[in-house]
């Protein structure tokens, strides 16, 4: 059956379409049919300002009636659309998400931070991997950070945290968000070391730059050393030299510090980036619901 999402972030705005069919093996099989990522920075203007501007509306609708047309297209049987930090925080939320319903006929939904992590974790639980180690799954988005704590395989916390990579940029991070992340941290730590997993556009970058195999671990040193090289680089220039869409290039560098902070945290020198994120757990929560 197909599927799709679309993840309306703070950095970006994206639609994931994928197949999804119950398997007897592994319990279901998925199948990528198309991806499509628009850079429209939402952040840029609610961490400031508070709101969504005029223009960022405007682009914002654009962006969403093209997704339609796209779903049509694709024989899509079911879709969500969710909204992350920068809508959810937005003071004229209601309005965009009024706006675009009665111009696309597409209800948006804001998560909050606990429904985002939660959402981002059924990549792992509905895979029916299995670890002998904690896990802490990490996701950097623009506008926050969600942590989850896995234990004996079972989720024992989640917790959403009002720091990201835009935000960072926009010198927008709530004072002593840092001290919350290390007490939660403190407070989940187990006696067995954690395992990091990474989620996210950023932390895919890193694993890419580095060359490395599809499940090779990238290392906390990986992650320095490449942030130092982009650091060097004057940003007219990081794109082309690393590979990098425009809209990326200035906020990978803030997305690598959180990572090296929580991983320093956790006491872990290295990381494990499967290469899923919140539109693939959408996705997954539409098949789960629809087998039930």
């Amino acid at each position: 059956m197909r599927y799709a999402a679309i993840d309306i972030g703070s950095n970006a705005i994206r639609l994931l379409i994928k197949d999804v069919n119950a398997s007897a093996d592994s319990g279901f099989e998925q199948e990528r049919i198309a991806y499509y990522r628009v850079p429209l920075r939402l952040g840029s203007d609610v961490f400031e300002r508070g709101k969504l501007s005029k223009t960022k509306v405007k682009s914002l609708v654009k962006v969403m009636i093209a997704f339609r047309h796209l779903i049509d297209v694709q024989d899509v049987a079911k879709f969500r659309a969710v909204a992350t930090s920068a809508l959810r925080s937005a003071k004229n939320r209601d309005d965009v998400i009024h706006t675009i319903l009665r111009k696309t006929d597409i209800e948006i939904e804001c998560l909050s931070g606990e429904q985002e992590a939660e959402l981002i974790f059924q990549n792992f639980d509905d895979a029916g991997q299995k670890f002998s180690r904690d896990l802490l799954c990490i996701d950097v988005g623009g506008g926050s950070t969600e942590l989850s704590v896995v234990r004996d395989n079972e989720r024992i916390a989640m917790k959403s945290f009002k720091l990201g990579a835009v935000r960072m940029l926009k010198a927008t991070t709530p004072e002593g968000e840092w001290d919350r992340i290390e007490a939660f941290m403190r407070e989940f730590r187990g006696e067995k070391p954690w395992l990091a997993i990474g989620t996210g556009g950023n932390i895919n970058r890193y694993h890419r730059i580095a060359r490395l195999e599809k499940d090779a671990n990238l290392p906390a040193s990986s992650i320095a050393s490449i942030k130092l090289q982009m650091e060097d680089v004057p940003l007219e220039q990081r794109s082309r030299l690393f590979g990098l869409k425009s809209n990326r290039a200035d906020v990978i560098i803030p997305a690598g510090e959180i990572y090296l902070k929580i991983l320093e945290l956790a006491e872990t020198d290295f990381i494990w980036v499967p290469k899923v994120g919140l539109a693939d757990g959408v996705i997954l929560s539409l098949w789960r619901n629809h087998e039930q």
